[in-house]
């Protein structure tokens, strides 16, 4: 009788499995479109948690034969997969657009509101302009246009999960790129983020002018240390 149950959970957890990996990622395109609209756009950012670099939101109108597979939420995605996805997403979809907010105004604003920016940043970046935005998370932005809010959207959206790809992909080269200016941090190997190595290297040379000065970890040393130039 064990084996028996035994089996039946493992039936019971491959059917859940199968069934969540069949999740239909245009169900709310699918919607939008029957309400009458026909230019929607994802909406996603990356970069809220790094202590270091901007954040950067990207907006992508995908035709509704958009040809790919394999897109999902972009932290579900090695750096290899990302890449190839990027590259796809950019041939195909109809627009894609960029916003990016730099450190000091996510200081001077708190990091929320440097998402929502630039999230509203990537909408007006859009050519056509969209007529209705899915937004991964629980916050509309700044936008005359019919938007919705799609908690874990960047799992459940085709559009947004694409969305997600192009901001994770994008600023992730603007990392790679700022580790010419500042060598030290090791910025191509933790992209900002609070990694071990990263908080370690504040602690040896201070921080530099891309580290976001009233984040926990930053903050500490910003105050005590001449900013590296």
């Amino acid at each position: 009788m064990t084996n028996h149950k035994s089996q039946i959970t493992n039936d019971q957890s491959q059917m859940t499995n199968h069934k969540s990996s069949m999740t239909d990622l245009r169900t709310f395109e699918k919607k939008a479109l029957k309400k009458g609209f026909s230019l929607i756009a994802g909406i996603d950012e990356a970069g809220r948690g790094p202590l270091a670099g901007p954040v950067v939101s990207a907006a992508v109108i995908l035709p509704v034969s958009f040809p790919v597979g394999e897109i999902t939420d972009s932290k579900k995605l090695t750096p290899k997969k990302r890449a190839d996805l990027y590259e796809k997403i950019y041939l195909h979809a109809i627009s894609v657009g960029i916003g990016i907010v730099d450190p000091l105004e996510i200081d001077r604003i708190n990091i929320l509101q440097a998402s929502l920016l630039s999230m509203a940043m990537s909408v007006d970046n859009l050519k056509p302009r969209p007529d209705y935005l899915l937004i991964d998370g629980t916050f509309g932005i700044s936008s005359d246009l019919p938007q919705e809010p799609i908690p874990h959207g960047d799992s459940l959206s085709i559009s947004v999960a694409s969305a997600s790809i192009v901001a994770k992909v994008t600023r992730d080269r603007l990392m790679e790129q700022y580790h010419q200016d500042y060598p030290e941090f090791g910025f191509p190997r933790h992209k900002g983020y609070p990694t071990k190595a990263h908080k370690e290297a504040i602690r040896k040379f201070g921080c530099c002018p891309i580290h976001r000065r009233s984040f926990k970890g930053v903050k500490e040393y910003a105050e005590q240390e001449s900013v590296i130039r």
